[in-house]
């Protein structure tokens, strides 16, 4: 995994890579294990000393699919704007689409903008508005980085990754492994048969709670977004409390 600026990347995955998918394709040699387990140890490692100082952040999902002339590009770019506005680090997965355009409105605004790239065979090129990145090779590695250091959650229309980071968040806040952050969902009229369903047909099958389902902030105003996480994230968990401090003797 790499910290990179604002430059393209250049690196290829070898055909012979070890990556996700000879990891979850059972048991492997003890010593591919123990390769697998230090690569994924080493992300995390460069992973938490970089997004340690990349100041409060509010992660935003969303499809890489959506192009620069589609309606959710431009709500998430207002989106990402309006949110670094309220003093927050713009952080998304990196890629184009809801992503880019996210990192593109905070960049817009004069706020920060960071990303936690994904290594695909068809390599997920990182988008041109990203102050900073962070390359990762496994999945469950980058959405602990996507979760751990945000404040607030905004899921933008998306596909089957947006829904898996999506319910991930809402299982941590559920099941109480993190604090009630709130988690908003952006373009009503993309959700609200989702939410139709949760209520219909989860909540009416007691696989869920009411309460699950109210947890979401359904909103589609950039401002009111903005001005929501930013009050809760004051008021609940001290979103403007001293910055960290580097450490000389930790190379920071």
């Amino acid at each position: 995994m790499d910290i990179r600026t604002n430059e393209p990347s250049a690196a290829k995955l070898p055909p012979n890579a070890v990556g996700a998918k000879k990891f979850l394709s059972g048991p492997q040699s003890r010593w591919r294990e123990l390769v697998m387990l230090v690569r994924a140890f080493r992300e995390m490692l460069i992973g938490f000393r970089y997004l340690h100082f990349a100041g409060p952040c509010c992660t935003i999902f969303g499809s890489a699919r959506f192009r620069e002339d589609h309606r959710y590009y431009k709500l998430a770019q207002e989106v990402g704007a309006a949110v670094a506005r309220e003093g927050f680090t713009v952080m998304t997965g990196g890629g184009p689409g809801i992503m880019e355009a996210a990192n593109r409105g905070a960049r817009d605004a004069g706020g920060r903008s960071v990303g936690c790239n994904i290594k695909l065979p068809m390599e997920q090129e990182p988008n041109p508005y990203l102050d900073h990145y962070l390359d990762f090779r496994f999945f469950f590695v980058r959405k602990v980085m996507l979760a751990k250091y945000s404040y607030a959650f905004i899921a933008m229309p998306g596909g089957f990754g947006t829904i898996d980071e999506l319910f991930e968040i809402a299982t941590l806040v559920q099941t109480k492994k993190v604090e009630p952050y709130p988690i908003v969902l952006c373009g009503s009229e993309y959700w609200n048969p989702m939410l139709e369903f949760l209520r219909e047909t989860m909540v009416k099958n007691k696989t869920i709670d009411a309460a699950d389902v109210d947890r979401f902030i359904v909103c589609d105003s950039p401002e009111e977004i903005a001005s929501i996480v930013g009050k809760i994230a004051r008021e609940s968990f001290g979103l403007y409390e001293a910055a960290p401090k580097r450490k000389w003797w930790l190379f920071e």
